[in-house]
């Protein structure tokens, strides 16, 4: 069991695969997608990791969390989730930054977010009710749900009851969703179909928890450490660190140029 991360919806486009064929995605960014602090089974009793994202501003956190992000020389982070792990194997360095390529294309994942608010609605609107008669006796009252209760007894109307109310604004998860194609340089993932949630709202995106992972895809994750130097990078090997991959890639570009 792998982390998760926290991701921003930016807007929907469309990408083109190499047949011709146009796919629909969602992108979302991750913004300074770090890890803050790990829980352990003998301090906490389970294992998990707190991952936090975006930027905030200090007047907007309390100061036992600037603390705790001070500690884990992080910056003050807009969103924090917790993604349970089955041991410490899944742990990620804290303070290190989760890569776009977290995720490889083909992947499916489960995507959490909060639905777009509607505000109060009917219960037509909400609900699909029919309405009462347009004529007939019925006046200024077509659109309306009807009667709500029974008779005498039990004299009251049950909970649950289909009225009008808030429509919207709910969490949801949305599963199965493939991920067409990542951008690490950027920070971008393309998600195939619709997510929940509007445009610049936050979504956890975790690994599908219904299908295996495909092979491939890179245990515990894959990560840009911030705190280590450019020139100590190369000889680290973490577990996928971009550094890494752009280094590797740089003397065959260079061989070709020779021959």
């Amino acid at each position: 069991m792998r982390t998760g991360v926290i991701a921003k919806k930016v807007g929907m486009t469309r990408l083109f695969q190499e047949d011709g064929r146009h796919v629909p995605v969602t992108v979302l960014a991750l913004e300074e997608c770090q890890v803050v602090s790990h829980r352990t089974a003998e301090r906490d009793g389970y294992f998990a990791l707190q991952v936090g994202s975006g930027e905030a501003k200090q007047k907007n956190v309390a100061k036992p969390q600037r603390e705790h992000f001070a500690k884990a020389e992080v910056g003050l982070k807009r969103k924090v989730a917790e993604f349970r792990l089955e041991s410490e194997e899944g742990f990620l360095p804290i303070g290190s930054t989760i890569s776009a390529d977290h995720f490889i294309a083909g992947q499916k994942v489960d995507i959490t977010g909060h639905t777009q608010g509607k505000g109060f609605a009917g219960a037509m609107k909400r609900w699909g009710f029919g309405g009462l008669r347009a004529t007939h006796g019925v006046s200024l009252s077509h659109r309306s749900h009807g009667s709500t209760g029974n008779r005498q007894d039990p004299g009251r109307v049950f909970k649950g009851k289909k009225m009008a109310g808030h429509m919207g604004d709910r969490q949801r998860t949305q599963q199965n969703l493939e991920i067409v194609r990542t951008d690490a340089d950027r920070g971008l993932l393309f998600v195939k179909g619709s997510v929940p949630g509007s445009k610049n709202g936050w979504l956890v995106v975790r690994d599908s928890v219904k299908l295996k992972l495909p092979e491939g895809v890179p245990f515990p994750g894959a990560i840009i450490d911030t705190k280590a130097p450019k020139a100590e990078a190369a000889q680290e090997t973490p577990v996928a660190v971009e550094t890494e991959t752009a280094e590797t890639a740089a003397p065959d570009s260079d061989t070709n140029k020779e021959g």
